[in-house]
């Protein structure tokens, strides 16, 4: 296979890749939305990083308050 060409594989990340870099918002919506239906790798992979870091801080602070009100 020639070097110029490119795999449907690497399509379809390619153009993920650019919907991602365009609409990070609407991305973090169909993370969410796939957590309905899928498992939390189908989140975090979805969510990315940083959506990712977002999360697992929301689940802390919610965690460090609900022990502060009912301990």
């Amino acid at each position: 296979m020639s070097e110029n060409k490119e795999t449907p594989e690497r399509l379809r990340e390619r153009l993920r890749q650019e919907e991602l870099r365009r609409n990070p918002t609407g991305n973090m919506s169909d993370g969410f939305n796939r957590s309905n239906s899928g498992g939390l790798v189908d989140l975090v992979n979805s969510l990315g990083w940083k959506g990712t870091g977002i999360l697992i801080l929301v689940l802390i602070i919610g965690y460090i308050i609900a022990s502060y009100f009912f301990n």
